[in-house]
């Protein structure tokens, strides 16, 4: 059976706990080594990874790039642009076609629909790079980096601020998985819907201010408040500024709370410079750990953990 990576219910609870256990592993044991240089055990010696971009990306392009590189392997980096894809050819006769060149594809592109095609006639692993609807492989990289920073998932609650999207989705599927809990404050109208909430199983809740989403949390995040191809900036940016991330509000979550973003951040928007760049601040660690959590989701995706 093929093990497509569309979202973290792909993997499961058993799944995502293999990856995380994995990165973390990998990161040490390459502690202090040159960037391009293979894991002692190239895993994925001989494999090559179709990497297809629909949206502009620094993140998923170096780590994905990256991780196959680290595990032996290599990749082929396009954008639909450059394929038959941005010329009316089919998502099936791409997927069908990309399946007898390389061993697994990475698509990153806007219509969450569009990879479950893709996986539906692939026949090599498909995992999602970034949706509209969902981004599981950056919530790989934050539990990791949660996990780093010295807390344990069961338990954990995460307040998440600004925009209900895609983001936030695959965080509340995460809570569902790993038993933690997620508060979110979102204005009105950039809420997530009821059928995402219920993706966390009861553990994830809406509520109205800021000031009450951060109360007793041991993380907080939040996201760019205006994604690329999104209209009406300035509407937006109005309702979302009671949720801007400041040190005022840090200092009502939990004493030593941690913040996430996955970057890229608009200092003095969705959070202040003051936070971002400050002591609680674990967005440099977040970033790198994108690569470190490829290379698990690509060890699952071929079957090796898990």
């Amino acid at each position: 059976m093929i093990r497509h990576f569309i979202n973290l219910s792909d993997a499961g609870p058993d799944g995502v706990a293999a990856m995380l256990a994995d990165a973390l592993d990998r990161k040490a044991a390459r502690a202090g080594w040159l960037k391009g240089k293979a894991d002692a055990d190239a895993p994925l010696a001989g494999h090559v990874l179709a990497m297809v971009f629909e949206k502009n990306s620094t993140r998923t392009r170096f780590s994905f790039d990256m991780a196959i590189r680290q595990l032996g392997g290599t990749s082929i980096v396009t954008d639909a642009g450059q394929m038959q894809l941005g010329r009316g050819e089919t998502v099936a006769d791409t997927a069908r076609i990309l399946s007898g060149y390389v061993d697994a594809i990475m698509i990153r592109t806007d219509d969450h629909a569009k990879v479950e095609e893709l996986a539906a006639y692939a026949s090599v692993p498909v995992i999602n790079g970034l949706t509209d609807y969902s981004h599981p492989c950056q919530i790989v990289a934050d539990l990791q980096t949660v996990i780093e920073a010295g807390y344990s998932l069961p338990g954990l609650k995460v307040a998440w601020l600004g925009d209900g999207n895609n983001v936030l989705t695959s965080m509340m599927e995460a809570a569902g998985l790993m038993q933690f809990d997620v508060v979110a404050a979102c204005p009105q109208g950039f809420q997530p819907s009821e059928a995402e909430v219920a993706l966390a199983n009861g553990r994830a809740r809406v509520v109205g201010t800021a000031r009450e989403a951060v109360e007793g949390a041991d993380i907080v995040v939040t996201d760019t408040w205006i994604s690329m191809g999104q209209e009406h900036a300035d509407t937006k940016l109005a309702a979302m500024m009671p949720f801007q991330v400041t040190g005022e509000l840090m200092a009502g979550a939990k004493p030593g709370a941690k913040f996430l973003h996955c970057l890229p951040a608009h200092r003095g928007e969705e959070v202040t410079a003051e936070v971002l760049d400050g002591p609680q601040s674990l967005i440099w660690p977040e970033a790198e750990n994108r690569l470190h959590a490829q290379k698990s989701i690509l060890r699952w995706c071929f079957g090796q953990i898990g």
